[in-house]
């Protein structure tokens, strides 16, 4: 059976982790697909880790396929991606089986899984983007209207850069196919935010077309344990740039720094 890996990369989200993985669990996929979860825990406070431990076990044994790695120190919600795509390709999937991101904050709706895998099974690409924004997405206050824009900036930019008239760049929902991740995942070197910019510019220089679906969006505030920061939207922009001029990048340790 086709299986969807959802890689969950997370950092002391405690309060919000649990429902997020049920949220998850319960979506209906398409007919026959499957899902495996792979949980990455970027080096959280020992509460954190510990109820993320029990929580992985119960999944487990009420038939879950539920895995959970931890980084021994905090590397950034990048290299925990890059740590979930390796478990992903360590367990020999099969090259039609589909890859997606899902933050563990909430402010994605996991229910959009079968809207993002759509296209794909559609025979329309390989790669899927998540956009929150457009119509379908009402921009009810200014900080909205700011971060909005802040994001279409670096969206337009990287537009410039990689040939893409994508909307939202930076968006958590990115989707593809096992075989596109084999060949992605060399290219992928960023530790923290800006892997969404690198992400983008990788698939460019794949090759790979991609189509754009709306999500739905909740965003939450710092209070609420929001990490990004102004500092990580100012390396984005570097990343996207470096991205585009740079020869190709490769992960030490990939066969590329073999003599």
């Amino acid at each position: 059976m086709p299986v969807l890996h959802v890689v969950v990369p997370f950092y002391n989200e405690r309060e919000t982790l649990e429902p997020c993985l049920r949220r998850v669990l319960a979506v209906t996929l398409p007919d026959h697909w499957t899902m495996d979860l792979y949980l990455v825990d970027d080096h959280s406070a020992p509460e954190t880790s510990r109820a993320a431990q029990e929580l992985a076990r119960e999944l487990q044994a009420r038939g879950s396929a539920v895995s959970l790695r931890r980084h021994h120190v905090n590397r950034g919600k990048g290299a925990a991606i890059q740590t979930g795509f390796d478990a992903i390709l360590q367990a020999g999937p099969d090259p039609a089986d589909l890859v997606v991101i899902q933050d563990a904050d909430l402010e994605y709706d996991p229910d959009d899984f079968t809207r993002l895998m759509r296209p794909v099974l559609d025979g329309q690409t390989s790669a899927v983007l998540g956009t929150r924004w457009g119509r379908h997405a009402p921009l009810p206050n200014i900080k909205r209207r700011i971060h909005a824009w802040g994001n279409g900036f670096l969206t337009r930019i990287s537009n410039v850069m990689t040939g893409y008239r994508v909307t939202d760049m930076e968006c958590c929902y990115k989707l593809v196919t096992v075989d596109v991740l084999r060949r992605l995942l060399p290219l992928l070197t960023e530790p923290r935010f800006s892997i969404e910019p690198q992400f983008v510019a990788a698939l460019a220089r794949l090759g790979e077309p991609i189509v754009e679906i709306p999500v739905s969006y909740r965003p939450r505030g710092v209070n609420a344990g929001k990490k990004i920061g102004w500092r990580d939207a100012a390396h984005a922009l570097y990343v996207i740039v470096r991205e585009r001029f740079r020869r190709t990048p490769h992960r030490p340790g990939s066969p590329e720094d073999a003599p």
